[in-house]
């Protein structure tokens, strides 16, 4: 086999079973909307609204661990390199060890945190614009995910470790069977089965959490069935060490504040869109959730190729860097380019499901011409991502927090306002202004990663 190919084989087999758990985190949280539409449009504009919030704290709390992997594929990388074998050395179990104590204890005190702010965010909607109807669905949704970001960043430390080692295993089951159970588990305190309380809204929020934690459970057996990661696997954080601690906390808080930079664009967003009412809410989450699904993929490659990165470094072959840029772009932009057909050739077919039974003709007609902003939005905002890993990758993380603050604060913010309320094209000037700051924050990380490869061709 050439070493194009298998280039394309190790992005693939590191990539997809990244992309599966996402799409299982992804999978609660579009079950959701797709589930209220069956309670009314005011749950898809307030429930959706409860859920963007949360997935913008989730994105920063995975960033905070995101480094882990990257951590543990540079350690194996350097193993190799001292042992001219694939097997790992005392001294790389040892850092490994250290590695997971320390992601174990920043997950847990960050998600408590996090958990905290989400319940307070929930309290302050009024300060935000938002419609009485509104707030009175999304305030008890929130409360109800907020315990979630526990199990959910736990999960993520172990997605980490398992990735970084090149040991994830399939996660295609786990990403189907927990669409089951919270679409049973969503019916039943929406409704008040079984003899459950009957919580409408709110027990969409409840059943996310229930199942996040049987998705822990679920992983934490399959990471344990495999001895090489039993052997390794260290869930006593407490006994972390404080330098290692900071050494994972310097690279993740850039990580988290760029990925939260991202969410926070979407978010202010949607609290733009918000203003013009229900309807154009509705329509915006809607898109937003099909968009948000889409985004997986690109999370997989960028999250696949950075880890590749990292141990290329790790094992001294930097030459191929810039072949693993090549070919993951190729491999985005071709499903993107199929996805974004579908989008604008059957557009009904793709919103139907998150409609229900509230079809209103304004709600799709709104949501149909969203979709186009749809495309460009992912193209944009898949590139970016997978150039923030790439950086990831170099041990660059502070270069993707400048680019974006520069694209989504000074450029993206102002486009949206001016877009959305001066020229008064509201929803849709909404979107073009969230798109305009996805392409510039794309452009200057493209631009540093190019900066950051002809330094390490120099070297």
């Amino acid at each position: 086999m050439n070493a194009k190919l298998q280039r394309y084989r190790d992005i693939a087999k590191l990539a997809a079973p990244i992309a599966g758990i996402q799409f299982a985190q992804v999978a609660l949280t579009s079950t959701d909307l797709l589930m209220m539409g069956f309670i009314s449009i005011k749950a898809i504009a307030g429930g959706g609204l409860a859920l963007l919030l949360y997935n913008q704290l989730r994105t920063m709390c995975v960033g905070m661990v995101t480094a882990t992997g990257n951590l543990i594929a540079t350690a194996v990388g350097q193993s190799e390199k001292r042992t001219g074998t694939r097997s790992i050395d005392a001294l790389a179990c040892h850092e490994i060890r250290g590695l997971m104590r320390a992601s174990m204890l920043l997950a847990t005190g960050i998600a408590v945190g996090a958990g905290l702010l989400l319940v307070c965010l929930g309290r302050s909607l009024e300060w935000l614009g938002q419609d009485a109807s509104i707030r009175a669905v999304a305030r008890p949704v929130m409360s109800m995910l907020a315990p979630g970001l526990i199990p959910m960043l736990w999960l993520n430390v172990l997605r980490q470790f398992s990735i970084g080692m090149r040991r994830a295993g399939s996660l295609l089951t786990i990403t189907v069977l927990s669409i089951a159970v919270n679409a049973i588990l969503n019916a039943t305190f929406i409704y008040g089965w079984l003899g459950m309380p009957r919580l409408g809204a709110a027990g969409i929020g409840l059943s996310t959490t229930l199942v996040q934690t049987w998705s822990l459970l679920v992983y934490l057996r399959i990471v344990r069935a495999d001895p090489d990661l039993r052997a390794l696997l260290a869930l006593d954080g407490w006994r972390a060490q404080a330098a290692t601690i900071k050494r994972m906390a310097s690279m993740g808080v850039p990580i988290a504040l760029t990925y939260g930079s991202e969410a926070a664009l979407t978010s202010i967003a949607t609290v733009f869109v918000g203003t013009f009412g229900p309807i154009a809410l509705a329509a915006s989450n809607i898109v937003n959730q099909l968009a948000y699904i889409v985004y997986q993929l690109n999370i997989g490659l960028s999250h696949g190729s950075s880890i590749l990165v990292s141990r290329t470094v790790g094992t001294g072959q930097q030459q191929d860097i810039g072949a693993i840029a090549k070919q993951t772009l190729a491999i985005s932009f071709g499903i993107m380019a199929v996805i974004g057909l579908v989008y604008i050739l059957i557009p009904r077919a793709v919103l139907r499901p998150f409609l229900g039974a509230h079809a209103n003709p304004a709600l799709f007609a709104t949501a149909t011409a969203l979709l186009w902003f749809a495309v460009a939005h992912q193209f944009l905002k898949g590139s970016q991502n997978i150039c923030v890993g790439l950086l990831r990758g170099l041990g660059n993380t502070r270069a993707g927090l400048t680019s974006t603050f520069i694209g989504y604060w000074l450029i993206g913010v102002p486009a949206m306002a001016i877009f959305g309320y001066w020229i008064d094209w509201r929803a849709q000037g909404v979107w073009l202004g969230l798109c305009i700051g996805f392409f510039a924050a794309s452009l200057l990380l493209w631009r540093q990663f190019s900066a950051e490869l002809r330094l390490t061709a120099c070297n």
